[in-house]
């Protein structure tokens, strides 16, 4: 949606604080050994983006396009190259928007002890298919274990089962003792293969891992948000397993229902799954489902904001390394009953991701004003509908406005938590290439160090823009604030409590030494990454490597 800052009643408000906020541009050029970088500068670029007048920014929202223009008024007076469509400053994406209807989503389930129907966001969640908006679909079930094939980890848990025509009914999660993001993205192909099995829906049962993790009642509070993909410029919406019709996830009462007159029960199959190593295997239910749910979808736009800063080496300078960080967040919360008309309903997303685009902001002014430029070309990328499934980053990554071959390496900036004084940081993704190295040497002068992922359960590293470079065969790692000096408690403290929610505002007790800290640390990172005599390589039998890039020169780990 394209809109006019002139006809805006309320934004003079707004246009005296953009004015204000866009003098960290102007901040003097620092030589390339020592940038100087500011609290302040860092805290006002987060003002502006966090404030109510955006709405919390959420993809294909007026407030997002006002924040997408701040980010292209400050690539522009850095003097960078646009790097969007048609030499401009945006990739404009088409998105298609789906959400519920009136009428509640519902699982009925008929076994041995008859049929019992369980309602949406009740003891089944229940998903949308745009491509059916009246969906009503009825067959047998079969469980899979984990739902999950790989020859290098020996995971086979179709053997012997014919789902074809079918619902399958999986696990979340994957195998204790497989690595943890390895794991992670397996899971995140469970629709494809089932897809290639023949079934067409798919239910999942948690484990009592994934519930610790993920307890139903975080499921429920986020069940109603739309869905979001994006449509190709053939005007083709993006479904990665278009076979798989439906799906849905089981609570415990829907799921014994589910397993009536099983050989096994849920609690025995819970058990073995939470052994190390433990795959329970498959077999034939004696239950049938019937998915019944009604939608709504129409097409929204929401663009990418591409700068490029050109590489001073002559040959390097066809290379490209991405700083990335998403500029949506999720917009504001429905009411409630019940809820007074004072409520702050506004999800302003300092933290999520404010924080982040401020400091791709800092580091792209740093660069720019360096005397001596960086070797390899560099591009930021403040991507859109992040929030609605790394939506931007994907589309970016399958139509990049480079040619995907010449971009090496891939830092994302999701989240820092600038809460506390830290001293570490995570690289999710960090031991499958070079960039682990790269990382820990670069930010070794200011005395932080690199952790490993300090959240596995979290299946993190599939859910940040970095995963969809990955999955282009693109070195990539997610940067964020470790554990380390308050780290863990700050971390625990903001997922209970402001993550996703309204209190991600000014009001928190920011760090914003920290932002200046965690700013010159993504200089230190993305500069070395342009500099290297090598770009990012994959390591030698690397699980990633392999898979997305086998043909890519590898390193010796």
């Amino acid at each position: 949606m394209r809109i006019c800052l002139k006809v805006l009643p309320s934004m003079k408000r707004l246009t005296l604080l953009a004015a204000a906020l866009a003098l960290p541009a102007a901040l003097p050029a620092q030589p390339a050994s020592d940038p100087i970088f500011t609290a302040a500068a860092v805290r006002a670029h987060v003002e502006f983006l966090a404030d109510d007048l955006l709405k919390g920014r959420d993809t294909g929202s007026e407030g997002h396009e006002i924040a997408a223009r701040y980010v292209a008024s400050q690539f522009d007076g850095l003097g960078l190259k646009p790097g969007g469509d048609d030499d401009g400053w945006y990739q404009r994406i088409a998105f298609q928007k789906t959400e519920r209807a009136p009428t509640p989503a519902s699982l009925t389930v008929t076994g041995p002890g008859g049929q019992e129907s369980f309602t949406h966001a009740g003891d089944v969640l229940v998903g949308v298919n745009a491509a059916e908006p009246h969906l009503d679909l009825t067959a047998p079930l079969v469980f899979v274990g984990y739902g999950l094939e790989n020859q290098r980890f020996g995971l086979d848990d179709y053997a012997g089962l014919d789902v074809r025509g079918k619902i399958v009914v999986t696990l979340r999660g994957y195998p204790k003792g497989l690595p943890s993001e390895e794991g992670a993205h397996l899971s995140a192909t469970k629709a494809m293969i089932a897809q290639k099995h023949g079934a067409i829906a798919m239910l999942s049962l948690g484990t009592l891992q994934s519930m610790k993790a993920r307890p139903w009642a975080r499921m429920v509070q986020f069940a109603d948000e739309p869905d979001f993909t994006w449509v190709s410029p053939e005007g083709k919406p993006f479904d990665q397993a278009p076979g798989i019709r439906a799906a849905a996830s089981l609570n415990d009462p829907a799921a014994e229902a589910i397993f009536a007159g099983a050989p096994q029960s849920v609690a025995a199959i819970r058990k073995i799954a939470d052994r190390k190593g433990g795959k329970p295997r498959g077999f034939a239910l004696r239950t049938s489902a019937r998915i019944k749910a009604d939608s709504v979808s129409q097409r929204v736009t929401s663009p990418n904001v591409v700068a490029i800063l050109p590489g001073s080496d002559p040959i390097l300078k066809d290379e490209y390394v991405v700083l990335s960080a998403h500029l949506d967040h999720i917009g504001v919360s429905a009411a409630k009953p019940g809820d007074p008309a004072t409520k702050d309903r506004i999800n302003n997303g300092a933290l999520d991701n404010g924080a982040g685009i401020a400091t791709m902001l800092e580091v792209a002014r740093a660069m720019a004003g360096a005397p001596q430029k960086p070797r390899r070309s560099i591009i930021f990328l403040a991507s859109t509908g992040e929030e609605k499934g790394l939506l931007g980053a994907d589309y970016f990554a399958r139509h990049p406005t480079v040619p995907i071959k010449q971009i090496v390496g891939n830092v994302d900036l999701d989240m820092p938590l600038l809460l506390y004084p830290f001293t570490d940081v995570v690289a999710f993704g960090a031991d499958h290439s070079t960039l682990g190295p790269i990382v820990a040497q670069a930010v070794k002068p200011m005395g932080v160090t690199l952790s490993p992922d300090p959240m596995p359960q979290e299946t993190i590293f599939v859910r940040s823009d970095h995963y969809m470079f990955v999955k282009q065969g693109v070195p990539a790692v997610f940067l964020a604030t470790g554990f380390a000096n308050g780290g863990e408690q700050a971390w625990g403290d903001f997922l209970s409590g402001n993550y996703h929610h309204p209190g991600d505002d000014m009001n928190q007790p920011i760090d914003w030494d920290a932002g200046a800290r965690f700013a010159e640390a993504n200089y230190r990172i993305t500069r070395a990454m342009a500099d290297g005599d090598t770009p990012p390589r994959w390591f030698a039998n690397d699980f990633f490597g392999d898979l997305f890039a086998p043909q890519a020169t590898r390193a010796a780990k």
